[in-house]
């Protein structure tokens, strides 16, 4: 098991340090929109970026199968996106089942207005299916899953301020995955990216925010 830690470029001009998942055994601004970071690691508060990022333009395989757009598909819906991998140890799973939990909080209408995307960052072992079955596990039923190439992944992530490296395999047969661990909040105002949430987000912290992220507004 090897884990390393990967700081995204955005949050280390805010001063913060970001854990990133290891390795595995087997083989819109709102009206009230601030021009200050606020929040941080150690509440695990919404971090508010000062300057808004593009929604990427990525078309990957989503977990039917099919080719999934992801400004076609998410355009004008508020959206949360994080990059992770089916065989992580901590980071991703708890991460998506704190997503999971708030999101089984909401009304259904806001439920339905709603784009959760979980991006692969091992997309040689992350298959469509395998990636269902794990989404469902952690609570996503409706959570959308995207596996596909990874330097196309890499391209997406890398304007975001998440670094990924591609998997690596190890002497002992072990393989690292490092990638950020932040989930990126797009506003469905102006489709861009307004909010950043480190992992010691919990989950109330997400029932608490979704409601206005979903209308557009800082959390």
């Amino acid at each position: 098991m090897r884990t390393k830690i990967l700081a995204t470029a955005i949050v280390a001009a805010a001063a913060l340090t970001l854990s990133a998942c290891g390795g595995s055994d087997d083989g819109g601004k709102g009206d009230n929109a601030a021009a200050e970071v606020k929040g941080g690691q150690r509440s695990g508060q919404a971090i508010v970026l000062d300057q808004a990022k593009a929604k990427p333009d990525l078309v990957l395989t989503g977990t039917d199968g099919k080719k999934y757009d992801l400004l076609k598909e998410t355009e004008g819906r508020p959206t949360l996106l994080f990059f992770g991998y089916t065989h992580c140890p901590d980071v991703c799973p708890l991460t998506m089942s704190n997503v999971g939990l708030a999101v089984k909080k909401l009304p259904k209408a806001e439920r339905e207005k709603l784009r959760v995307v979980f991006v692969s960052t091992d997309p040689a072992r992350d298959t469509p299916k395998r990636i269902r079955s794990w989404l469902d596990a952690q609570g996503g039923t409706d959570f959308v899953g995207l596996t596909g190439d990874f330097n196309t992944i890499e391209a997406a992530a890398r304007p975001l301020g998440i670094f990924i490296e591609k998997p690596k395999k190890e002497k002992d047969g072990s393989i690292t995955v490092s990638h950020g661990a932040e989930v990126i909040g797009f506003s469905p105002k102006d489709d861009k990216g307004h909010w950043i949430y480190t992992t010691e987000a919990t989950a109330d912290r997400y029932a608490k925010d979704l409601p206005k992220i979903i209308e557009g507004r800082n959390p």
